[in-house]
């Protein structure tokens, strides 16, 4: 199947304001759309280039710390959180405390420790009193609020999916992808990269898809991934959003950062 290609459009402003964190300018989308010229690469080769250099920058990040806000469709219901978290590439490491809703929630995970089982330590109510509790990454409990295991977390692991996706989405047509390159969240100049798919396949995940790439550090600081509409002329309803803000790079964290007994921490 060939790959589909659309007729430049000029002037198209994206009209969403997304959770009052990022906003579109206005931008001319003359030389951004794939044209006749261009239509034996198929639209996504040049999305898939600037998400691996995005990825080879984070090739040389060992850790950060950032705080994550999500926002999950689970169970029909929009769940937004924000989580103040520091994250470690080797051995794949994770500490988050909630700063809402849940505030003082902590989560521990730290790969081949624990029985591979994630720490958790609610701040108050009830739970709090049980202390810190041992989960599976996949526990009914864990994937009450979420969409992906904690494996899934960060922005490594986020480009790696993307990438998986558009690699596999290549092989097909029924694609437009347009790009943002003035696009802003908040205060960060940003290229954004969008993939629509026009209707439902077997292979298309998403019905569109926006990836955010800071200008200056060449992060992947936010995506989010619609679903199909589920009736004509109504909107593409959210599936999943993450967004990394205040990151700071390669902070020297060490296993003190990671352990259950740290003072910082609350798990007993």
């Amino acid at each position: 199947m060939c790959p589909r290609t659309r007729k430049p459009r000029q002037h198209q402003k994206l009209s969403r304001l997304l959770f009052g964190l990022c906003f579109f300018t206005s931008v001319s989308l003359g030389s951004h759309v794939f044209s006749q010229e261009t239509q034996q690469e198929h639209p996504l080769i040049p999305a898939l280039r600037l998400a691996r250099q995005s990825q080879k920058v984070l090739d040389q990040v060992n850790d950060y710390e950032a705080t994550l806000i999500k926002r999950e469709r689970i169970d029909g219901n929009l769940i937004g959180q924000r989580i103040a978290m520091k994250l470690r590439k080797s051995p794949f490491s994770v500490y988050m405390k909630y700063e809402r809703p849940n505030a003082g929630r902590q989560i521990l995970y730290v790969e081949g420790q624990n029985q591979n089982q994630l720490l958790a330590r609610e701040a108050s109510g009830l739970t709090s009193l049980i202390g810190t509790v041992s989960l599976p990454i996949d526990s009914p409990q864990v994937m009450a609020e979420n969409r992906h295991p904690i494996t899934d977390v960060g922005m490594h692991r986020m480009i790696e999916m993307v990438i998986e996706q558009w690699e596999l989405e290549s092989k097909y047509g029924e694609i437009d992808v347009q790009f943002y390159p003035q696009a802003k969240m908040g205060n960060a100049e940003c290229e954004v990269i969008e993939t629509t798919h026009p209707r439902p396949r077997r292979q298309f995940k998403y019905h569109l898809s926006r990836v955010f790439i800071e200008k200056q550090s060449r992060l992947p600081i936010r995506i989010e991934n619609y679903g199909f509409p589920q009736q004509a002329n109504t909107p593409a309803p959210l599936l999943e959003e993450y967004t990394y803000l205040n990151v700071r790079t390669n902070v020297n964290l060490t296993a003190a950062d990671f352990d259950r007994a740290n003072r910082n921490y609350s798990f007993r």
